[in-house]
């Protein structure tokens, strides 16, 4: 956004929390005769922390609105304004269909606000599937590749492309820190939520054997702790005794990939802060 910035546009700030902050931001949007459509704050009360996305729609010159809002705000405060156009991404995915699948159909019917610029896969299963779509589809074997040198090449193939985000579409290899330090908070996962509980391949089957009462999923940021990063969505379903591990198996799937579509909605649509090690959500 370099020249006058028109129509609706989100307003991101995050800053230490102090008294009037609401007050003197809507008085710099008031002054720029901006009109404020919608407005959501909060503050995290253990280190008294604030957050507000405003959706503002009026002309106004981004640089001459951000400083004018930084004359206002604490010195920390960090400020975004967003046009809230389409982001720029890439999935990466292994074998498993069902999370591919679901993003693409909704690219191809402009639900996602996103384009998918691509997808990278350690296996060639997923390739006739993502190009029906007409998205490229690039096939990266790990074997006989250290994980240095496997992620060196796709990230290598990321670098032309250059994504705003990267989404694993289950994509099962396991990502270094130094990987991961590329795209921080920009790296987006999806997995059941039996972790810690059932570890290692089989978490359905393990499932099953304890008598289970409901199946989740949980999209989260990845960090360098892998599946410890900020949670975005979760979601279950009940299950009983009358489901087998493949009925589990199934409605696994079936609730991993419209958790992790919410998740990329929320993202996109620049509803999500991330604070520490957990997320801030306007929804």
């Amino acid at each position: 956004m370099s020249a006058a910035a028109a129509s609706s546009h989100f307003l991101l700030i995050r800053c230490p929390d102090e008294a009037g902050l609401i007050y003197k931001i809507t008085g710099v949007l008031y002054a720029y005769g901006l009109n404020i459509i919608r407005n959501d704050e909060f503050v995290e009360r253990q280190d008294t922390y604030f957050f507000m996305r405003t959706e503002v729609a009026g002309t106004f010159e981004p640089a001459d609105l951000t400083e004018a809002l930084r004359q206002v705000l604490p010195a920390a405060a960090e400020i975004r304004l967003s046009d809230n156009r389409p982001k720029r991404i890439v999935l990466l995915a292994t074998k498993e269909h069902h999370c591919l699948s679901e993003l693409l159909v909704r690219h191809a019917f402009q639900e996602l606000n996103a384009h998918v610029l691509a997808v990278i896969s350690n296996y060639e299963v997923l390739a006739d599937l993502t190009q029906r779509f007409g998205v490229p589809f690039h096939y990266i074997s790990h074997e006989g590749l250290s994980r240095p040198d496997h992620e060196a090449v796709v990230l290598q193939v990321l670098a032309q492309y250059q994504p705003e985000f990267v989404v694993l579409a289950k994509y099962m290899r396991i990502l270094s820190p130094e990987f991961v330090a590329h795209y921080a908070n920009r790296l987006i996962n999806i997995h059941h939520s039996f972790l810690p509980a059932f570890v290692g391949a089989s978490p359905y089957a393990q499932a099953y054997e304890r008598g289970v009462k409901i199946i989740g999923a949980t999209a989260h940021f990845v960090n360098e702790q892998l599946d410890q990063g900020p949670i975005i969505a979760q979601s279950v379903i009940p299950v009983d005794h009358t489901h087998s591990a493949r009925e589990m198996a199934q409605a696994g799937r079936d609730v991993e990939k419209i958790v992790l579509a919410r998740s990329l909605k929320l993202i996109f649509n620049e509803q999500v802060f991330v604070h520490r090690n957990k997320s801030i959500i306007f929804d």
